[in-house]
This record gives structure tokens, C-alpha cells and sequence, in this order.
């Protein structure tokens, strides 16, 4: 009578007239169901959902699919519980498209290449170039093109090495789904295996253990249907599925969507039981194809980004101040207004540390192939240097702090002493009953099962009988014989199986079961629980052996045996890694789906601070600055679903924090997205992959230290020449200023300043592979403007006194007022020479002492570099850059003038230590 009250509301939306064809088709199904029985509903269903089916569209929610009757639901997805036909699945695929999410990794080649493109150094180097060229300085222009070539370049190598590495890591395994289809010209049904890739909404398809759902379905019909979620939900316990009663449809609480009963999404596997579901949804269509878009989506502002962003503006507030000035003053010293603008672009050059994005990214690079030797893909470069700067760690419980896996902890009798006789009872169980085995049973398996142990039980035992788990009765049992006597067993949750229990083992003996016990019992049981641990309670009886079967009246009058505990257990190594972190200056905060007992108990064995435990629905009540408050204070989240974990990672990060966040699941894109850093281990869904900035191939945080490690260092050796440099160049801008005052002629000319620039910022390439104090490492770091500009103020001074120095000396001992040739080139070897000696001494805290001595190729870098200074003036190159022959006594005079300028160096960097990088 339901089919047919069912299929009239199908027929149209008005009572139906006698007579009319609404009417008709109401006669013409009861005479069907009536003539064909449970037939005359799959038929019914076919022609009715054939007639009158509307297409699934975005206005129907899952959530209401999963509550709708399951007759409403075929007539939805114009489908039948006979599947589709071969032509109408064809349709739909070529409409739907494949049902893949995420297939391609990674940028197309234009995109990484614009990728390489935005950054706010080559922008700047970019203008510099354009205004070479207006200005007929095509050199210029020609030398800046290549170093925005060669920074472009290198980034897009990397971003294409990272790219195929992680397409290394996609599992390159064809999968198929059993469905049941008609021919075009059939009615029965059939059930074959087609590949998941062509699944259609409309799609019956069958469910078995061990099997990958293929895509967002709707139970239709399930037997014992257990479903691993973790990677949607983050619980790490199997949750049940089935259709939901009509009864509840109406009045059930509600609840987040991956917890609807009677729905199961792609990317999830089947634990336990059988169902037959219809697919709702395929590809990004899917919940998980909801999620995985967000991939697509620019990321905001990292930590790195917005710190190259007030340097690059200091620099140029630098320059708009400086330059200026150089032009006003040259200009009118000299009186040759082109050649004075000529200067002053040149040292908007000079005072740009225009080799910067080839530096960054040389050390970016090279931190990213350190990185690949500790396990570490690096897809996106500057993550390298937003890991630098992390100094709060979001982590994922389940698979990052925990396995991921129920495991056996230990047997106890009702007071919580250690005994093995529960657990002994369970393997019993386990091992006889036929019909399922869930992660549970494969614990208690796992812990008790030994080499002979098989072999002992089926020659002491025999199987008589089983009563099969289900949800609803949350119990299992196992009727054995032994010794002419049957013995049942039943396990199951505690408040299933006290009930059924009139009496209990206590030391051996067995004691009546009183109130009081039942009490102490379920304290003991809800002790565990707020520890995180799964309880499973283990009763029996001894009966006389009978020939007809058990029903569940049997499993009544037992005696509790004791309970067996379970956890997930806590992964080796990870408390180790968090105390590192924790060393590290950086603060872990646990931000999980599963419960709040479960995440307590794992930040306390790892040691982290539990404190208070914020649940998500505490998430959803606080505005953004109550959520910054709590963000701020809390170090466990639990019950969180992704939007919940972004909004908690957006929170820290208003909050001034440089945020990295750890996860594996599909419930995690988002917050990886949001987070200054996303880390996923290899071992994580696609989807997460994709979001991810650092794919780590070891499942461990210990490898994610060695890449804070690692990003410290490649931060630490860029700030090394940017601090340096940019504080050089702005003591060479001061120079140019004082000297233009009373020099007749420029101190350098254009072509030599570029010249000198040049050499000095191929010599710093080599700083990638310079060694970094251990003090340095041991706190996060990031880009600091306000320290680049007490910087370049206190050692651009330094510079420019002995730069003057060099003026005076040149004047006075070597007569260069008659000759500007010899200033200049003069001034241009003390420059070069002064700038590579001052990164030896700068480029550590310390004293450049045996022990804290600059790298082999640094060292060597910068003798070269020298060298070739010192031999242009006597090379053929010399008519060309207007150089002049230095004499050799001057040469010893710019030998103790350089020993002068490295102590007084030595001298500043000791006194003022707030300047330091």
C-alpha cells in the first residue's frame, strides 16, 4: 500500500480523478504489485521513474536525499532499482563528465610560470629595466632581463620538479565498482564491473567489505554496512550505515552530513557488511569534490608573502628618498644633467639589491633539494620560508599523532584488575563467529592469536551456533561446544551486555551481579571512555547441549566475564617530535574531528597542554573576536568539522601567528588552504595533496622538525644578503651624496657601479650553501622590515666612512683630483673589495672564528669575485668600463683600510645586536 500511496504522489501533484490518467496509473500499480509481488515494484519503479524523473540538481541536499524514502530517491535520480540502461549511463557521463577528483596535479606550464612571475623583487626589477631602456641604457636594461630570466627560471624548474614528484606519489591503479545495468532492449537487471572512473549519478552499485566507495551514494538497502571515515569526519572508529527508519525521518536531531546514516561518500571503504546504494553524485560534484576545488582557489597572503612585501616597500622608500637627491646633487656639481639622471639610475640599481629574487629563489631551491633528502616534497617554494617563520603547528590527530588502527590495550575484570580471561573469551568468539570482522576483532586477533593457537582452539571447540552482530543490538554471540557442554559467548557494548547479566567472575569465583556492582561496572566503563578508550564488554554461559538453534532469548542469565579495552594507538616517535617542536618555539594545538575524550587522552601522551577542550559547536557560537580569544588559549579542539578547523586556523593567524597546519584527510583541505603552511604526508588523500604546500614521505613529525630545521636555514642565508647588501648599497648612496658635494666629477661612473653590483651579487649566489648559527635555528623566524632598516641604518654609515675615507686618500696620497679615472676605479675595487668582506664578518653573530668559519664555496665565491675586481683595471676590458692601473701602493694603503673596516664591522655588530638578522 505504500509503493502505491508512493507512486500516486510520483503520477502528479493533485488527488486523482476517477477516469483521468492519474487515476489510472494509482488501479493500474496496485494490479501490478497485486499480480507480480515484490516484482511489481522494481517494475513499477522503472517505467514510473522513466515517465516522470526529474534530474538531481544542486537545489536537492545530500541531507535530504539521505532522509527521503527510497522510492523518492530513485524517482530523483530518474533511476530504478534495476539500474540504468547502458545508453542512459552513457548520456550521463558524457553530460557528468568522469568521476575523477583531482586527476591532474599541480599548475599547467602557464600558470607556473606566472606563479614564478609574482613577486613584488621582480616587479621592482622589472620597472628598473623599462627605465633603462627610456633612457637608452640598454645594457642596463639587458642585465636586469637576465636576472628576472634566471629567478623565473629556477622557479619554475623547481615548481615543475615538485609538481611531477607528487604525481610520482598517486597510486597508478585502475579501480572498478560492481553495478547493476540493463541493455537497452532488457528489464533484468545485471550486475557487472565497470570502472569507477565511468560512474553516473542514477548508478546502482553494490557494496562490500573492503571496498572503496566510488562516490557520494544513498543506501537503499545494507546488511550490517560499517564504513571507515576518518578521512571526512576524523574519528578513527568505523561508523555504522543504513536506511533510516521512516519513523525517525521526521524528528531526528540534526546532525553534521558525513553523519547521515544513510549516506556514504566517495574516498571512504567499507569495513564490514554488504549494501546496495545509488550514486548521487560523481567527480567534484561529490562532497570530496566540494572540497578539492578549494585547491584551485588563490591562497591568501602568507607569512612569507607579507613579509617580502614591507621589505620590497622599504627598499623603495629607500629609494624614492635617495634617488632624488643623488640627481639634485650630481646634477649640480657636474652640471651634465643626462649623465646625473644616468647616475641616479644607476644607484636606484645599486641601492636595490637587484640580484634578490635570483638569491631568494637560488636558496629556496637549494633548501628544496635539502628538503627532498629529509623526505620532504616542496611544492610551493616560499613555503620553505613560511615554515621558517611557523611558530603554531595545527595538527590532525588521527594518522599524524596517532596510527590510525584500534588496538588491543588490555583485558580487566569487573574492579579494573588486570585479567586475561575477557579477552581470552573475546579471541574465542572471534575466532568461531563467520558473518564479520571489524576492526575490533581484528585487534583482539592480532594481540591474542599465536602460531599454534588456531590449531588448539578448533581441537578443543567446536562451532554450534551464531547470532550475527548488528547495530541495532550492538552485540555478537558464539555458541561453542566443548566437553559435552555448549558455552555462550557474547561481546558487545557494555550497555548492551550488563543487562544481560545476572552474575560476574571476580578472582575466579563467580559473585551475583548487584546494583552496587552494576554501578562500579559502568563507572569503570565511563573512566575508559574519558580516557579515550573503547570498551568492549565479554559475557558467557555454560548450558546443556541442544539440538535446535539459539535465538537471542538465550542471551539472557550470563555471567560478565570482564571488559576488553581498545585505543588508537599513539604513533612512535610522536611524543619525541612534539617536545622538539615545543623546542623548537613552536606551539602545538590538536584540532580534530573525533571526540573529546579521545583527543584529551592523545595530547596528554604526546604531551601537550590538554587544559580546557573546545568542542565545535563552542566554534560555531563565537563571533571572530571571541574565536581569536579562544584560539589563542586552547591547545585540544575536538568534534571539528573543515570549516570549523579554518576558522580556527584564520583565527591564529589574525592573531599575528605564522600558522602550519598538519593533515590527511579530505576534511582538512580547507584548513590546509588557510594556513600559512599545509603539510600532508604521502600517505594522505589526493584531495589533501593537492591543497598541500610540504608532502611529507615519512608519516612523522620527526621529519616535519628537520624541515622547520631546514626552512630556518634557507631563510636565515637569504636574510644574510638582503641585510647585507641592501646596508652597503645605502652607505654607497650616502658616499655618492657627500662626495657629489665637493667632487667636480662623478665618484663612479654607471657601467662601473652595475659592474661592481654584479660581481658582488654572484659572489652571494654561493651564500645557499653557507653553514647558519645554531642559536639562529632554535625560534622561528620570518622577514622583519623594521629590522632591515635599523640594519641599513646603523652599517650603511659604517660603509660609507670608510668609502670617504678611501676618497681622501685617494686625493690627497695619489693626486686622483687630476685624474677621475684613477677615483673611480679606486673607489670601485675598495667597493667591491669592502662588500664581500663585510658578508664574511656580518654573515654570523659570532666572531668569523675556526669554529664559526663561512662555508667552502662562500669563501671561495667571494676570492673569485675579488680577484677579478682587482684584475679588471689591468685586463683588456679596462678601455671599456673607463677604468685606470691602480698603483701598488695603494693597494697595501686599501689593505689596511679593509682591516680597519672588518674590525670596526666586528666592533657594531657586537654592540648593537637588535640589528641582527
Amino acid at each position: 500500500m505504500e509503493v502505491v500511496v508512493t507512486i500516486a504522489r510520483m503520477s502528479g501533484p493533485s488527488p486523482p480523478c476517477w477516469g483521468s490518467p492519474h487515476a489510472v496509473r494509482v488501479v493500474c500499480a496496485a494490479v501490478i504489485l497485486h499480480r507480480f509481488g515484490p516484482h511489481g515494484q522494481d517494475l513499477l519503479m522503472t517505467r514510473m521513474s522513466l515517465l516522470h524523473a526529474v534530474p538531481a540538481g544542486d537545489d536537492t541536499s545530500l541531507r535530504e536525499l539521505g532522509d527521503a524514502p527510497v522510492l523518492a530517491v530513485y524517482r530523483q535520480l530518474r533511476s530504478s532499482p534495476k539500474g540504468l540502461t547502458e545508453s542512459e549511463a552513457a548520456e550521463r557521463l558524457h553530460r557528468h563528465g568522469d568521476n575523477r577528483v583531482g586527476a591532474e596535479t599541480g599548475l599547467s606550464v602557464p600558470e607556473r610560470v606566472w606563479d614564478a612571475v609574482r613577486s613584488p623583487f621582480v616587479a621592482l626589477l622589472t620597472g628598473l629595466g623599462v627605465v633603462f631602456a627610456v633612457a637608452g641604457d640598454l645594457r642596463g636594461a639587458i642585465t636586469v632581463g637576465v636576472m628576472i630570466v634566471l629567478s623565473v627560471g629556477l622557479r619554475w624548474w623547481q615548481h615543475t620538479r615538485s609538481d611531477r614528484a607528487v604525481r610520482a606519489l598517486r597510486a597508478q591503479v585502475s579501480t572498478t565498482v560492481t553495478v547493476r545495468r540493463r541493455a537497452d532492449s532488457g528489464f533484468a537487471g545485471l550486475e557487472r564491473e565497470v570502472p569507477t572512473a565511468d560512474l553516473v549519478p542514477g548508478d546502482v552499485v553494490l557494496l562490500r567489505r573492503g571496498d572503496v566507495v566510488p562516490a557520494d551514494v544513498r543506501v537503499v538497502t545494507a546488511t550490517d554496512l560499517v564504513v571507515d571515515q576518518s578521512a571526512l569526519s576524523g574519528e578513527a572508529l568505523p561508523v555504522p550505515k543504513r536506511v533510516p527508519a521512516t519513523r525517525q525521518r521526521r524528528h531526528r536531531a540534526p546532525v553534521d552530513i558525513v553523519d547521515v546514516p544513510a549516506l556514504c561518500f566517495a574516498g571512504t571503504s567499507v569495513i564490514g557488511g554488504t549494501a546496495t546504494a545509488v550514486v548521487l553524485a560523481t567527480g567534484t560534484a561529490t562532497y570530496v569534490g566540494s572540497l578539492a576545488t578549494q585547491t584551485a582557489t588563490p591562497r591568501g597572503e602568507s607569512t612569507f608573502d607579507a613579509g617580502v612585501r614591507r621589505v620590497g616597500w622599504t627598499l623603495i622608500r629607500f629609494m624614492v628618498v635617495m634617488v632624488p637627491i643623488v640627481l639634485v646633487v650630481n646634477g649640480t656639481v657636474t652640471g651634465n644633467w643626462a649623465q646625473a639622471g644616468m647616475f641616479a639610475a644607476a644607484v636606484a640599481v645599486g641601492l636595490t639589491p637587484e640580484m634578490l629574487p635570483v638569491i631568494v629563489t637560488t636558496n629556496l631551491v637549494r633548501g628544496a633539494v635539502r628538503l627532498s633528502r629529509q623526505r620532504v616534497i616542496v611544492k610551493r617554494l616560499n613555503a620553505i620560508q613560511d615554515l621558517a617563520a611557523m611558530d603554531v603547528l595545527c595538527v590532525d590527530k588521527t594518522g599524524t599523532l596517532t596510527e590510525d588502527r584500534v588496538a588491543y590495550a588490555h583485558s580487566i575484570d569487573l574492579d579494573g584488575r588486570p585479567d586475561s580471561e575477557a579477552a581470552e573469551y573475546a579471541y574465542l568468539a572471534v575466532h568461531f563467529q563467520a558473518d564479520r570482522h571489524d576492526r575490533v576483532d581484528e585487534a583482539i586477533v592480532a594481540q591474542l592469536a599465536e602460531a599454534d593457537q588456531d590449531l588448539v582452539t578448533d581441537a578443543l571447540f567446536t562451532k554450534v551456533d551464531e547470532l550475527g552482530f548488528d547495530h541495532d543490538r550492538r552485540r555478537a554471540t558464539v555458541v561453542v561446544r566443548r566437553a559435552g557442554q555448549d558455552i555462550v559467548i557474547t561481546k558487545g557494548d557494555p550497555d548492551e551486555i550488563l543487562p544481560r547479566c545476572t552474575h560476574a567472575r571476580r578472582r575466579g569465583e563467580i559473585v551475583a551481579l548487584t546494583d552496587a556492582t552494576r554501578f562500579d561496572v559502568e563507572d569503570l566503563v565511563r573512566a575508559h571512555a574519558d580516557h579515550g578508550m573503547r570498551i568492549l564488554a565479554v559475557a558467557a554461559r555454560q548450558t546443556a547441549p541442544r539440538f535446535g538453534g539459539y535465538d537471542e532469548g538465550d542471551e539472557a542469565d550470563m555471567v560478565l566475564v570482564g571488559l576488553v579495552g581498545f585505543v588508537d594507538p599513539v604513533r612512535e616517535g610522536a611524543a619525541e617530535a612534539v617536545k622538539t617542536v615545543a623546542e623548537q618555539g613552536i606551539a602545538v594545538k590538536i584540532l580534530t574531528g573525533d571526540n573529546r575524550h579521545v583527543a584529551a587522552r592523545v595530547a596528554a601522551e604526546v604531551g601537550v597542554p590538554v587544559g580546557e577542550v573546545v568542542l565545535g559547536h563552542e566554534i560555531d557560537t563565537a563571533d571572530d573576536a571571541d574565536l581569536r580569544v579562544l584560539a589563542e588559549r586552547t591547545t585540544v579542539f575536538a568534534k571539528l568539522t573543515p570549516a570549523r578547523k579554518a576558522r580556527i586556523v584564520a583565527a591564529l593567524r589574525a592573531n599575528g601567528h605564522a600558522v602550519g597546519f598538519v593533515g590527511d584527510g579530505v576534511n582538512d583541505v580547507t584548513a590546509l588552504r588557510t594556513a600559512d603552511v599545509g603539510i600532508a604526508p604521502d600517505t594522505a588523500t589526493d584531495v589533501a595533496k593537492d591543497a598541500a604546500d610540504l608532502v611529507l614521505l615519512e608519516r612523522d613529525l620527526g621529519v616535519l622538525n628537520r624541515g622547520v630545521v631546514e626552512g630556518r636555514r634557507t631563510l636565515g642565508n637569504t636574510l644574510k644578503y638582503v641585510n647585507i647588501t641592501a646596508s652597503s648599497n645605502f652607505g654607497n648612496v650616502l658616499t655618492v651624496l657627500v662626495a657629489g658635494a665637493f667632487l667636480p666629477f662623478a665618484p663612479m661612473l654607471p657601467i662601473q657601479l652595475m659592474v661592481a653590483n654584479l660581481l658582488y651579487d654572484v659572489a652571494q649566489t654561493a651564500l645557499a650553501w653557507d653553514r647558519v648559527d645554531a642559536d639562529y635555528l632554535r625560534k622561528p623566524r620570518r622577514w622583519d622590515a623594521h629590522g632591515l632598516t635599523r640594519f641599513m641604518l646603523v652599517f650603511g654609515p659604517v660603509s660609507s666612512l670608510f668609502d670617504l675615507s678611501t676618497f681622501a686618500v685617494l686625493w690627497q696620497v695619489f693626486g686622483a683630483g687630476a685624474d677621475p679615472l684613477l677615483l673611480q676605479t679606486g673607489w670601485f675595487v675598495e667597493s667591491l673589495l669592502s662588500q664581500l668582506l663585510v658578508v664574511l664578518i656580518l654573515r654570523s653573530r659570532a666572531a668569523p672564528t675556526r669554529r664559526n668559519r663561512p662555508s667552502r664555496p662562500v669563501l671561495l665565491a667571494a676570492a673569485v669575485a675579488g680577484l677579478t675586481g682587482l684584475l679588471l683595471p689591468l685586463s683588456p676590458l679596462a678601455g671599456p668600463l673607463q677604468m685606470h692601473p691602480l698603483p701598488g701602493s695603494y693597494l697595501l694603503w686599501l689593505a689596511l683600510l679593509l682591516l680597519g673596516y672588518g674590525l670596526t664591522a666586528q666592533l657594531a655588530k657586537r654592540l648593537d645586536r637588535r640589528t641582527w638578522w
